[in-house]
């Protein structure tokens, strides 16, 4: 069992809480993607806390690429997503599965904006897995999450 980076760091020690929610799973192999979060009291994600090294990082899973040697990359996200929710069923410290909205995009970013999330990612529910960015998947950035603000800042600076 490894945790890679999307740039093919290994950060399996760096993550233990994650590395032994995974052994648990009932897989003989699966590559889950997903995203390492922090959460603050109010169960956001605190992107600040996870850079800095508190807190309990947990893995945020939203998508299943490959289950018990069967690649699933051509198979819709809505299979993908079923397969991965009995993956991960069970809850367990260090896992978590990224909720799911199936209502209008405006709405759902809307609310998320006020909860003061990051954003959204919108995916159709037909596409095929691609690493990378996606005319299938399209991310809306809240401009007022911390996390978009220090992205803004940083970006000006260099």
């Amino acid at each position: 069992m490894r945790l890679f980076t999307r740039n093919g760091y290994d950060w399996t020690e760096r993550f233990p809480l994650i590395a032994e929610a995974l052994k648990g799973l009932k897989a003989a192999t699966c590559l889950i993607d997903g995203e390492a979060v922090t959460c603050g009291d109010t169960g956001l994600a605190e992107f600040d806390a996870l850079r800095g090294r508190r807190g309990e990082v947990h893995l945020c899973a939203f998508d299943l690429v490959e289950l018990d040697g069967r690649d699933l990359r051509f198979q819709p996200l809505a299979e993908r997503r079923r397969l991965l929710a009995r993956l991960v069923r069970k809850p367990r410290s260090g896992l978590i599965l990224n909720a799911q909205y199936e209502h209008d995009g405006p709405v759902v970013f809307e609310h998320a904006c006020l909860l003061g999330c990051e954003g959204i990612v919108s995916k159709r529910k037909d596409s095929r897995y691609r690493s990378g960015r996606s005319h299938s998947w399209v991310k809306t950035k809240n401009p007022a999450a911390p996390a978009v603000k220090r992205e803004a800042e940083e970006d000006w600076s260099r």
